[in-house]
């Protein structure tokens, strides 16, 4: 009976996706693992919980730097003139100078790589005029990504003054998706090492996973007395793009730590389902009154699906398509659909379209349909 409870359990464990058998171990106030292309969150712990980020906040800096170059507003190669106010903003830094002069591409390589306080305030005042209508901008946004746990008060994430600079695990997850979409972002956080000042100042990056994990490709490491160690790690692995959030950990061997386990975790047990739906490319359907008696059909898209890795043999594909279809019949018209269930549930479905029009026939087009029949005999 042993033996026979023994393999039971044996079974069960190795058919279910662990969670965190290491959550014991996860040192950190708050954390979460998204799906970047999806929203998708894979676990969390405390992730709604308002906290201050430190310079993880420069993430929200950095969108907001790269949604004006995508607008036009500036680019990479607009030259900013350094004020007094940035030159001392503390923290860390690359030592700007008043009146001293930076390109946009430098000045964002100095914020992704080595987190300088300075230059972020920097590109908020070419930016806006001013760093507090650039925070104002930086809360404005946050609105409207739906971070409900965010107040920016600067645009750094110096805290010695703040009394309510928070944001949460969730929120930081939600502006990391949204800054991957900006391919440009990863000209500087794969950068390991770099230099400056033509060549006189050296850049490291504070994100050591950038170095030492596979598929590490970004985003942005924080730390101040009040908020500990914070990281948004990010990394991509056969098409999947995974963020992992790890706030207030009490060092940054422990930050690094979880993130690497929380990444691991989600590259282990979880990947894309994908279905391109090519058979569907010899499909006809009969067309009543026209003059076209078939048309082809396409699926306008691949469906893709987040699912667990042992559960991908569990789905099934079926396909609805009308027998029959009467003209007139536009390109594009939803003929039929594909439905993709795991488990006997529904995950998703993909629309089935007309390939190209089908016209209502009209009497000449009958005409010469008779003409040519009476030709042949």
């Amino acid at each position: 009976m042993k033996k026979i409870i023994s393999v039971i359990i044996a079974l069960f464990l190795c058919n279910s996706v662990p969670v965190f058998a290491i959550e014991s171990e996860l040192d950190a106030e708050s954390v979460i693992l998204m799906e970047a292309s999806t929203g998708e969150v894979l676990y969390e712990k405390n992730a709604d919980a308002p906290l201050p980020p430190a310079s993880v906040t420069k993430i929200m800096t950095v969108l907001l730097i790269m949604e004006a170059i995508h607008q036009g507003k500036f680019e990479l190669g607009d030259k900013v003139s350094v004020s007094e106010h940035a030159a001392n903003m503390g923290g860390s830094q690359v030592y700007l100078e008043p009146g001293e002069q930076m390109t946009v591409d430098e000045l964002l390589k100095c914020v992704v790589v080595a987190s300088a306080n300075d230059a972020a305030a920097a590109l908020a005042e070419f930016c806006c005029g001013s760093e507090e209508e650039f925070v104002d901008q930086m809360n404005r946004r946050a609105k409207e990504l739906g971070m409900n746990n965010t107040h920016f008060e600067n645009t750094n994430g110096l805290d010695d003054t703040t009394t309510k600079h928070l944001t949460s695990a969730r929120d930081i997850a939600i502006m990391s998706a949204e800054l991957l979409k900006h391919e440009q972002i990863f000209a500087y956080t794969n950068i390991w090492m770099d230099t400056i000042r033509n060549g006189t100042f050296g850049l490291t990056n504070t994100n050591r996973l950038i170095r030492f994990y596979k598929g590490a490709n970004g985003l942005k490491t924080g730390s101040t007395s009040k908020a500990g160690f914070c990281i948004s790690a990010t990394a991509l692995r056969d098409g999947l793009q995974l963020i992992a959030v790890v706030m207030a950990s009490p060092t940054r061997d422990a930050r690094n730590n979880i993130a690497v386990k929380l990444l691991d975790h989600g590259f282990a047990n979880y990947g894309f389902y994908a279905d391109e739906a090519a058979d569907l490319e010899n499909v006809t359907i009969p067309v009543k009154g026209s003059v076209n008696t078939e048309i082809t059909v396409r699926v306008p898209d691949s469906f893709r699906k987040l699912v667990e890795k042992n559960q991908k043999d569990k789905i099934e594909r079926f396909v609805s398509i009308e027998s029959e279809l009467k003209a007139p019949i536009k390109q594009g018209t939803t003929v039929g659909n594909i439905t993709y269930t795991m488990n006997g549930k529904e995950i998703g479905s993909m629309p089935i379209v007309a390939n190209e029009n089908a016209d209502r026939i009209e009497f000449w087009d009958l005409l010469k349909i008779a003409l040519k029949k009476l030709a042949i005999f």
